[in-house]
Parts: structure tokens; C-alpha cells; sequence
């Protein structure tokens, strides 16, 4: 099996924009963007482009407000901008999260609810709310 190419770019978040508008402009797909908070608790976001049989990662890092590449690559960015803000609380500007993606809209306010609600907080909530409806 041939191993495909993987190249890791770090670029600034006034760098996003230029880079996707560049890739789009080139025919270039968007694999998926990906998120991780680091060690020191700040995201970590990475841009993935597939360059023929490979891959090239460009990653921000330590930014909690990036701009959104949704006007650029449509569903394919915005889905997992709106992930992205729902897990771990990264501000897409300009990216509608009027409504959630995968928790209900009953759920705590707040951003990146699932790293930052304690989970018997998650589980004492949804068992009041189910004994309520069930009244």
C-alpha cells in the first residue's frame, strides 16, 4: 500500500481566508477541518486540503475566533465550523449558530458544552427534563 503525503503548514488566522480562497479558486477539495484543544487548553484547528494523493494541514493555533470559511466551501466548512463551535467553543465569524447541529436546544447555554459540563450535570439534567415530559 502506498503511503500518501501528509505536510503540516502553520498559518495565522488572517491567513485562513487567502488560503481557502486560493484552494477553491484552484479546484482544490476540502477534506474536513479538525479541532483539538492543546495543552494548554486553546484549540488547535486544522484546514485539510487534498493536493493529489496527499494532504496539506494548515493549522491555527491558540485561537478562539477564526472567520469562517463557509461562504467559500459551503456545507463542506460549514458543518464542521458548526461542530467545532458546539464541542470545544471556537467562534466562526460570520457562521450562523442560530441553531445547534447535534445537541438539543434545550441543552446549558454556553460554548463547548461537552468538555466543559460535567457529565452528571448533562445526565441529572436529561433525566429531570424526561421525568417532567413524562408528567
Amino acid at each position: 500500500m502506498q503511503e500518501q503525503p501528509y505536510n503540516k503548514i502553520s498559518i495565522t488566522r488572517e491567513e485562513i481566508v487567502p488560503t481557502a480562497k486560493k484552494m477553491r479558486e484552484d479546484g482544490v477539495i476540502l477534506a474536513m477541518i479538525h479541532g483539538y484543544l492543546g495543552e494548554d487548553g486553546k484549540p488547535n484547528i486544522s484546514y485539510e486540503y487534498q493536493i493529489g494523493n496527499g494532504i496539506e494541514s494548515y493549522t491555527v493555533e491558540g485561537e478562539d475566533v477564526l472567520p469562517s470559511i463557509a461562504g467559500i466551501y459551503d456545507l463542506a466548512a460549514e458543518w464542521p465550523e458548526r461542530e467545532l463551535n458546539e464541542l470545544i467553543g471556537v467562534t466562526f465569524e460570520g457562521l450562523d449558530t442560530s441553531k445547534r447541529l447535534f445537541m438539543p436546544d434545550s441543552m446549558l447555554d454556553g460554548q463547548g458544552q461537552i468538555l466543559v459540563t460535567p457529565m452528571e450535570e448533562l445526565i441529572r439534567k436529561t433525566h429531570t427534563k424526561k421525568e417532567e415530559s413524562e408528567t
